[in-house]
């Protein structure tokens, strides 16, 4: 009866090398969920990089539209100032100075506007617009 009990003995000692060398399901499972929550991340990750490449391009491009728009107000500014010089003389040149400004600040001029005005104040438009653009990238 003693042997019988010693062969018992061992084979569930045997069993139980069997079961610690195995490893456990739960165990198995833990690393299988881990490795998917990787590979998401991963491609959360990537996904996030081109987005934030597509953006940084994006916010390029619309500075540089930005500063070529500003110019261009600048350079149709000046252009109106010198051709407001011209039309009234050196002695208005106040008051050519502050019509530019109305002009160039204001887009709601009375109907007699010119194609020159309207440029301006489109151009102005524009150049709101990307700001808030930018500033919303």
């Amino acid at each position: 009866e003693v042997q019988k009990l010693n062969q018992q003995l061992e084979e569930k000692n045997a069993e139980i090398e069997q079961m610690i060398n195995q490893p456990p399901y739960e165990k198995e499972r833990e690393i299988l969920r881990l490795q998917k929550s990787l590979a998401e991340r991963e491609k959360a990750q990537a996904t996030s990089n081109v987005l934030c490449r597509s953006l940084t391009d994006e916010t390029h491009q619309l500075q540089r539209k930005l500063a070529s728009t500003a110019e261009m107000c600048q350079h149709l500014a000046k252009c109106l100032e010198e051709k407001q010089r011209k039309e009234k003389g050196n002695s208005d040149d106040q008051i050519a100075t502050e019509r530019s400004n109305q002009v160039f600040f204001s887009c709601y001029v009375l109907d007699n506007e010119t194609p020159l005005q309207a440029l301006i104040c489109k151009l102005q438009d524009e150049n709101r617009m990307l700001k808030q653009k930018v500033a919303h990238v």
